[in-house]
Order: C-alpha cells, then structure tokens, then sequence
C-alpha cells in the first residue's frame, strides 16, 4: 500500500460533521420549509450546491416547496439556496476543524511506514483553506489536497481521487486506499478502482458528537453502528472500522491481499 486518501469532515476532522447539517437546515427553513436532519445528512460527501439539489428532489421536501410556492424547486431556487448557504457556512467554519480522535496520530503512523496522505472533500477550495488552515494548528496536514471545485465534477465520480493520485505520484489506484464517512466517500473510492473504506464512529451517517457517543446506552449504539455498517457494505465498501484509529489493521490485510495478487473491483458510474 503506498497510498491513503481521506475525506476531511466527519472522517478526519469535524467530528459528527456537524459544521455544514445546521447550515443545509437553516437555509431551507428561511423559506419555510423544515428539512429533517436525516434528509439533511443523506447526501453528505457531495459538493455542496449538488447537495442542496439533492435535497430539493426529495419527495418530502419538493412537496413542502410545492405546498408552499405552488411549483416544485428550480434552479434558481437551487442557486439562491446556495448563494445563502455559502455565507454562513463560512462564518462558522473555523470553529468545526478539530481532527476527530486519533486521526493525527494515524497520519504520524503512516508515514513512519512511509505511506502519503491525501485528501478529498465536498467543500470548495475557498472553505477548504479555512479548514486546512485551522487543522495545520492542531497538527493535522495532508500531503495532498483536492477539492470538488478542482475538478469537472465532485463524488461519486473518481476525479478527486485521481487527481490525489497524480500529486502523490502513485499508481496504479489499487495501491491507494480511499476512507470516507459517507455513502458517497465509498463510490468514490470504488470508482477510482481503489480499496474503500468506511468508518462509522464521527461519521456523518451515524451523526453523533462524542459526548452523545460516550453518554449512550452501549446495545442502543451498537444498534445504530450496525446500521451504519450495513450502508457501508451495501454500498461496496471493502471494509468498514469502529474509528479512524482502527485503519492500521485494515490495512495490513489489504497488504495481504495484495501480495496474493487481489485487487478491488473497479466498478462503473
């Protein structure tokens, strides 16, 4: 393995990837439709306007706006939700870089075994030099970071991924591996014909800050993890860890499996 490439929030900072559900939720509601967190969250990973789309083709959602403006969302009302979305996101988003437990010293770890990190986000670069700027300060740096307004097109599709492949100077893409916090992170990392890896505790998909993690009733959370689990796999990931920390096993089995000469399955989007 030569190779890792991280998402940024809900995987390696931002723990819960609390930063950007609020904002989703505040912009809809300014125009009177209240969006459920879980709507909210389903399209996490994606760039940000190809978000608020998203969740404008939500039945639920396209019914309110109807309801309410007697037509269903267009892409203006796209446009404007975003145009708004933007500004708030960055008057908070310095406050939501924290890398999640353990990550900073899994960076240490892999390049002790002299493997490169790289990184790919739904945010555009303009938020991302305010994220990458405030996790430098509590020691978390990539050697290689991408962003969805860098390429023609954001997750599902592999460019992030093959873009971080170019910077690295690594290929071919089974000698990568992409982790990620969402269902779209996994399609990522399998469309770009690498391993793909999901994890569950500070993801967006099981969507729990770490007090709320500690303070749960252990079988509820083993409940809600298996879940998350069962996206993951569903989705095609290769594996799927308790937490960042965990990657090292992970990847000593894909070392395994790559000197028996296995490979991921490269799928089509």
């Amino acid at each position: 393995m030569e190779g890792v490439i991280f998402d940024w929030a809900g995987t390696m900072v931002d723990y819960g990837c609390f930063a950007p559900l609020d904002v989703f939720k505040e912009v809809f509601k300014k125009r009177g439709i209240d969006v459920l967190d879980e709507e909210a969250r389903e399209p996490m990973g994606l760039q940000k306007r190809e978000h608020i789309q998203a969740m404008c083709r939500m039945d639920r959602i396209a019914h309110l706006w109807k309801d309410r403006y007697g037509r269903n969302p267009d892409e203006n009302d796209i446009d404007e939700l975003y145009a708004d979305f933007e500004p708030i996101l960055f008057a908070s988003l310095r406050d939501y870089c924290s890398p999640v437990p353990g990550a900073v010293e899994l960076v240490g770890r892999l390049r002790e075994e002299g493997i490169k990190v790289g990184s790919t986000t739904g945010y555009t670069s303009e938020m991302m030099a305010i994220v990458k700027r405030e996790a430098k300060k509590q020691g978390y740096v990539p050697d290689s970071l991408v962003t969805s307004s860098q390429v023609p097109a954001g997750r599902p599709f592999p460019w992030m991924c093959y873009h971080n492949a170019i910077n690295l100077g690594i290929y071919p893409m089974n000698r990568m591996v992409k982790v990620g916090d969402t269902v779209s992170d996994i399609q990522e990392g399998l469309n770009a014909g690498a391993w793909s890896v999901g994890v569950i505790k500070g993801s967006s998909e099981l969507g729990l800050r770490k007090e709320e993690v500690k303070a749960m009733e252990p079988a509820l959370l083993a409940e809600k993890m298996e879940a998350v689990a069962e996206k993951f796999e569903k989705a095609g990931a290769h594996y799927v860890i308790e937490s960042i920390g965990k990657l090292d096993g992970v990847l000593s089995q894909i070392n395994m499996r790559m000197a028996n000469e296995e490979t991921p399955t490269l799928t089509s989007f």
